[in-house]
């Protein structure tokens, strides 16, 4: 039978363990058996649960996160790769309702994440083709250096720098409700 003797501890803690023979008479004479705990030294090695990072803190760099709420200034996501919602602050520069638009389309924002702050939501992402561009604003303004097309099918509108504009179309239609008033210099019907 062989017996385990610790030889001491090097600097990283683990030990070095001589194997020698024992008599094995003093351990059947006593009528016990050796388990695996009885051979091994019991070193002074911090635990495994020590040393696991706690989960609940997101690691520290730039992430993509689902959207699960917006509240005011603040939402609940859940970072990729992981299970547990986080709270995290919007960045003063980040409209909260580009965020909620991020949450009702299911598109995903960027967080970074800093070690002993709140993760910070920076940004919302695009991550797919939109099937629908919508605008709702109190201005919208399209500029150009060249030239402006609007395009569906057989119509289109061109709008260019010198100021012609054209419009083309199989049937065109205008209606007004009141005046409707056609100026220039000439006029040419057909």
């Amino acid at each position: 039978m062989m017996g385990i003797h610790d030889k001491g501890a090097d600097t990283l803690g683990s030990a070095t363990i001589e194997l020698e023979d024992v008599d094995a008479a003093p351990a059947a004479e006593a009528g016990s058996r050796l388990s695996i705990d009885d051979l091994l030294p019991q070193a002074t090695s911090p635990e495994p649960a020590a040393r696991a990072a706690p989960a609940a803190a997101p690691s520290a760099g730039t992430r993509t996160a689902r959207v699960l709420d917006v509240a005011g200034r603040s939402a609940t996501i859940v970072l990729r790769g992981a299970t547990a919602p986080f709270e995290a602050e919007l960045a003063p520069e980040v409209d909260p309702e580009v965020i909620a638009d991020a949450q009702a389309n299911g598109d995903l924002v960027l967080v970074e994440c800093c070690e002993g702050e709140a993760p910070l939501v920076v940004a919302a992402l695009t991550t797919r083709k939109p099937r629908e561009i919508r605008l709702q604003a109190t201005t919208v303004s399209i500029e150009a250096e060249e030239e402006v097309l609007l395009r569906s099918g057989h119509g289109a509108v061109r709008i260019r720098q010198d100021g012609d504009i054209e419009v083309i179309g199989s049937r065109i239609s205008a209606a007004s409700r009141g005046l409707f008033r056609l100026v220039g210099r000439i006029l040419r019907l057909n």
